[in-house]
């Protein structure tokens, strides 16, 4: 997926001993605990394009600065993903992105890319935040 973003750094960030986690009614559940950050114009832009695939527990998180609407494509993605736009850690929307076709936008200051089915239990007005 691409996206776009500011900055200039070239290689996601992996963030040691960082995961994502979902909660809701005081439950919690851990839906990625191999974390990159994209937070440079190039790895926004690059997102998950020309990967082959990604592991069950990885997210790959967006961060910008204010709450504004960011779209996502699945150029050069050939796996399905789930997408969630967070507005403050509240889940604002949540898509399945097809592979290759895909497309989606929504309003939000962070934007969480997922394997297929990992945010299945993921409803809007949930809290996901990276820990």
């Amino acid at each position: 997926m691409g996206c776009r973003g500011g900055g200039f750094i070239t290689n996601p960030t992996e963030s040691a001993a960082v995961k994502l986690v979902h909660r809701r009614n005081g439950d919690h559940t851990t839906l990625a605990s191999d974390v990159e950050t994209a937070d440079s114009f190039l790895t926004k832009a690059r997102g998950l394009m020309f990967r082959r695939t990604i592991p069950d527990d990885y997210a790959l998180v967006f961060r910008f600065d204010d709450v504004d609407r960011h779209s996502l494509h699945m150029v050069f993605v050939p796996f399905d993903i789930d997408a969630l736009w967070l507005v403050g850690g509240e889940v604002a929307k949540k898509k399945r992105l097809s592979a290759w076709t895909g497309i989606g936008f929504g309003m939000a200051d962070t934007i969480v890319e997922l394997p297929a089915g990992a945010a299945d239990d993921v409803e809007e007005g949930d809290l996901v935040e990276v820990e």
